[in-house]
Formats: C-alpha cells, sequence, structure tokens
C-alpha cells in the first residue's frame, strides 16, 4: 500500500471535522433512523459509526486513544451510560 503523509494542520482538521461529526451523531436522535435507511442493515448504526470515527480521529492524532485503553465499551461495542 502507497505511504500517505499529511501536514500536522491538515491532520488536525480532519481530527476536528471527525470530532464535530461525532458529537453531531451522538446528540441528534433523528439520525439513527436516517443512518439505519441508508445502511440497510442493522449491525452497523450510529454506536459504530461514531467508534470508527474515533478510531480515525485516533490515527490522525487528534486523540490519546483513552476510548480503547479504557475499556468504556460493553460487548457489542456500545459506549457505557457516562458517555454523551
Amino acid at each position: 500500500m502507497p505511504s500517505v503523509t499529511l501536514d500536522a494542520g491538515d491532520a488536525a482538521e480532519r481530527a476536528e471535522m471527525l470530532t464535530f461529526i461525532g458529537e453531531w451523531l451522538a446528540r441528534d436522535p433523528r439520525l439513527k433512523a436516517s443512518l439505519a435507511a441508508q445502511i440497510g442493515h442493522p449491525a452497523y448504526g450510529i454506536q459504530q459509526l461514531r467508534d470508527d470515527l474515533d478510531r480515525f480521529i485516533f490515527l490522525l492524532g487528534g486523540s490519546d486513544g483513552e476510548p480503547f485503553l479504557t475499556s468504556d465499551h460493553d460487548e457489542r461495542g456500545e459506549r457505557r451510560p457516562h458517555d454523551n
């Protein structure tokens, strides 16, 4: 696979954008039905999308990876109630 290099400022902007989208997904319950209609399968929902966004944010250097190290997810990949 070819390597890709991002300028640190560009990576930070992308991480901020993904963080914004993740927070929006967490706050607007109407998006759950919209995503379900788009995906067409219950195995991938808002929480799985937010988990993927968190991983991308981490890979871009926008977080310290704490969600992956603190076990704040249950067995189904859902965040525990203390998360927003």
